[in-house]
């Protein structure tokens, strides 16, 4: 294998130092307002076991560029609304990260949730869980 000229932290820090962060504490409140769109690109299994952000959306990490895509046959409407502030979320605000830097790249304007879901879980943020999926 040969050797890699980036690490996977430094794909991160890269995105990270171009795109809109929002700390945990930010998000505490900004969550709430009818304007902000939270979208959790962790995977379905993340979601079921550790639980989500009432009212957040759930776009894959694998699908998220098709979905916000209007050209795309995966298009989801949820995403063409130019009146919301997205904010991507995932664990630990790496793989959000990245996703929130290739949506910029597309023209898509979205933020991330730095800490991830588990820092808001830590700092007492809301959480929602499907008792019947659990």
């Amino acid at each position: 294998m040969s050797q890699l000229k980036l690490s996977a932290a430094d794909l991160v820090a890269e995105a990270r130092s171009q795109v809109a962060e929002v700390s945990t504490d930010e998000a505490l409140t900004m969550f709430s307002e009818p304007d902000v769109v939270v979208v959790d690109i962790r995977d379905v299994r993340e979601r079921t076991k550790t639980g989500y952000i009432p009212g957040s959306v759930h776009a894959p990490r694998g699908m998220l560029e098709f979905w916000i895509d209007p050209d795309s046959p995966y298009y989801r409407e949820v995403f063409g609304q130019e009146d919301k502030r997205y904010v991507l979320h995932c664990a630990s605000g790496w793989r959000s990260a990245l996703a929130a830097f290739q949506l910029q790249k597309m023209g898509f304007e979205a933020a991330h949730l730095r800490d991830g879901f588990n820092d808001w879980v830590a700092k007492g943020g809301a959480v929602e869980k499907d008792e019947a999926k659990s």
